[in-house]
């Protein structure tokens, strides 16, 4: 038989989703089943801000073995236990939504659906006190989970705020000591053969060529492969999400290190926050047919908790996939494949997605049309069903104090999405389906968040008595917050186990 494995891998761009894909080859594959290079230009800058992630961030971390106190460490990273939205479902509310569950089921039933029946009553009124990392988060407290039987100590899911310059420096260590190999260079052309139109090689400014079997497109917006070269075409969103540009600023940290991201809706847009541990990252969402670059800034820096650390940069998008993610012998990951906004730090969870797809179906050099198309259809499903969670947000909302708001709250939505908001309206009832990323407590907490309220609570709630329903709702909320009590706060935690230079000084 021929072989027809790949020998070699070409991966165009650094940054997160480049080196995120060198150290997954180099792990995975390792560099004695194939060459990985990756070819970046010091000239080109990349969009590194403050990141946050989502819980399925440690599962990479997993993956790769990493030691996650020396990962926080080296990129002066935080820990997130979820995400504060403030004026979105109207100014002056504030809604948490968080990582894990909300108290426990019974008798079979949600526990959405017994909350709901004690809301209805007029003795529920946030969802806060039955979630471990909502009630703690926002007091400050962080700790890993430890084995505490049922105590929700146990169970404590969370993420990270990092720097991503830093994080993919970290990772190109990573990648560079198990022999993935970084090229220098700005690429100035890509070469496809006569016969197919498969890509050759690119070639590098001065001249030089660098051939591959295989190519990773993480070159940003441009997608200087995928669509420069191959045409994948672009699916615009933007008559979903609005907002087309970002102005990103870091500003001096606080002695208050919260455990989780802040995102706060402004007249055109909305205000990200993220505490790192020597600074922190912010940054303006805004939809430039509302507000203006020069109004959009002032805003942002109006609203700063401490001293700017740089000029701040304004960076466009279009809202969007590629129609095509993997065209012929080149897959593309990252901004090169498209872009949804960070309301929900769902960035670094699709460039993982997507790896984690392409290694269930790495090729060889016949790249079978077969699941080129199987990789299309569901990467491009699941930035579909990310957009989705994130119209809820604009659309479910009670302000009209603006023109952008009163946009979102009558602009048409995807019918999947008006089908999910349709049944919680009856009873209530949210449900994952499928492979969906986002589970039936996020949905609950965003549709409660933005002050949906449904006609009425699931019939079978009645299973239970009011007496027996408070009681035991009283029971786990006095649980939520003794074991609150018991954690450490989250600066505290962080100086004792993986604080940067600057933070243990």
């Amino acid at each position: 038989m021929t072989d027809q494995r790949i020998r070699k891998v070409v991966i165009v761009g650094g940054g997160t989703a480049g080196w995120m894909s060198a150290a997954t080859l180099a792990k995975i594959l390792t560099t004695e089943y194939c060459e990985v290079v990756l070819i970046e230009s010091d000239e080109i800058g990349i969009i590194g801000v403050g990141e946050a992630t989502i819980p399925q961030m440690a599962t990479f971390n997993r993956m790769l073995e990493l030691d996650e106190d020396d990962f926080v460490r080296r990129t002066k990273g935080t820990f997130k236990l979820g995400i504060q939205f403030v004026n979105w479902g109207r100014e002056g509310h504030t809604y948490f939504h968080p990582f894990g569950s909300y108290g426990l089921n019974m008798k079979g039933v949600s526990f959405h659906s017994h909350w709901l029946r004690m809301h209805e009553l007029g003795e529920a009124e946030t969802l806060d006190p039955w979630s471990l990392p909502a009630y703690a988060g926002q007091r400050g407290k962080f700790m890993r989970p430890f084995d505490a039987g049922n105590s929700p100590l146990s169970q404590i899911a969370y993420a990270y705020h990092f720097d991503a310059g830093l994080y993919a420096r970290y990772l190109r260590d990573y990648a560079e000591t198990r022999g993935v190999k970084r090229q220098e260079g700005k690429i100035v052309d890509v070469n496809l053969r006569g016969e197919d139109g498969f890509v050759e090689s690119v070639t590098l400014a001065d001249g030089s060529k660098v051939e591959g079997d295989f190519f990773i497109d993480c070159s940003g917006f441009r997608g200087l492969i995928i669509e420069q070269a191959l045409k994948a075409g672009y699916e615009d969103w933007s008559h979903y999400l609005p907002c087309n540009r970002a102005i990103a600023v870091p500003c001096e940290s606080t002695d208050d290190i919260v455990p989780y991201t802040r995102s706060t809706a402004r007249s055109a847009g909305w205000q990200w926050r993220i505490p790192l541990q020597h600074r922190i990252g912010n940054g303006h969402v805004f939809a430039s047919d509302f507000i203006s670059d020069e109004d959009a800034a002032d805003t942002l820096l109006s609203n700063l908790d401490g001293k700017p650390l740089a000029d701040p940069r304004v960076v466009p998008f279009t809202t969007g996939r590629r129609k095509q993610m993997w065209v012929k012998n080149c897959v593309s990951l990252g901004l090169a494949a498209g872009f949804l906004e960070p309301l929900e730090s769902t960035s670094i969870w699709l460039v993982q997605s997507g790896l984690s797809r392409l290694m269930t179906m790495f090729p060889d050099r016949t790249f079978q049309q077969a699941d080129i198309d199987r990789y299309n259809r569901i990467v491009s499903n699941e930035y579909e069903i990310v957009r989705e969670f994130l119209v809820l947000h604009y659309k479910a909302t009670e302000r009209d104090d603006s023109e952008f708001w009163k946009y979102c709250r009558n602009m048409p939505i995807p019918e999947r999405l008006e089908e999910k908001i349709r049944v919680f309206n009856a009873y209530g009832r949210t449900f994952r389906e499928n492979d969906e990323l986002f589970n039936d407590t996020s949905w609950f907490a965003v549709m409660i968040g933005q002050l949906m309220r449904p006609r009425t609570y699931d019939p079978v709630a009645d299973i239970l008595s009011v007496d027996e329903t408070r009681a035991r709702l009283r029971h786990i909320a006095d649980t939520v917050h003794n074991s609150a009590d018991y954690m450490p706060s989250h600066k505290q935690f962080i100086i004792e186990n993986c604080a940067a230079e600057e933070l243990a000084a």
